[in-house]
């Protein structure tokens, strides 16, 4: 088992909250991208329960049209005329809802395609600078460790050198003491 240094655990440390950071925006891309999909997808029931409620309203018309003709004598051309210009307007409302649904759909689709790529190039490009990222923090770590080392090794030779000069100077205490004994004595 090898041991880590603390540089080496704040080094890794740093490292994995920038991938953590990285994956947290791939996560988020991902997500606008399913949320725009998911808006695409309800066209098609916003379509239809539109065009179900213009229908809707077609035949409230065409009832109110069948009680005028069924209470007012004599009405029922009038009444006939009305209903092909009420049938031909709703015509006309549903060709147009259709096409403005069609078209709406195409260009968010669209929109949303050219989004995704963006987003992948976005995406791409930022994986490539958190691995240029990641790769130049490793070789400052590295560095970093290296002189930790160096500095360590320094310090201790600079504590041998301390322990022998304190040494030395322990021998000329002593040897000097042992003089000043021996001239007391004589």
């Amino acid at each position: 088992m090898e041991y880590a240094t603390p540089v080496t655990t704040a080094f890794e440390a740093q490292r994995a909250t920038i991938q953590q950071s990285q994956r947290a925006l791939e996560h988020s891309v991902e997500f606008q991208k399913r949320m725009g999909e998911a808006f695409v997808g309800s066209f098609d029931s916003t379509e239809s329960a539109q065009r179900r409620a213009v229908e809707l309203s077609r035949s409230a018309v065409h009832s109110y049209l069948d009680a005028v003709e069924s209470m007012t004598p004599g009405a029922a051309g009038t009444v006939d005329e009305l209903r092909a210009a009420v049938d031909e307007q709703y015509d006309f409302l549903l060709e147009n809802h259709a096409e403005t649904f069609e078209t709406v759909a195409a260009e968010y689709e669209d929109g949303l395609e050219a989004y995704d790529e963006v987003s992948e190039d976005y995406v791409d490009a930022l994986a490539e600078q958190v691995d240029m990222l990641v790769e130049a923090h490793e070789s400052l770590e590295d560095q970093s460790v290296e002189a930790t080392e160096q500095w360590g090794a320094q310090l201790e030779q600079l504590q041998d050198q301390v322990e022998e000069v304190a040494e030395q100077v322990q021998d000329v205490q002593e040897q000097a003491a042992e003089a000043v004994e021996i001239d007391v004595e004589e």
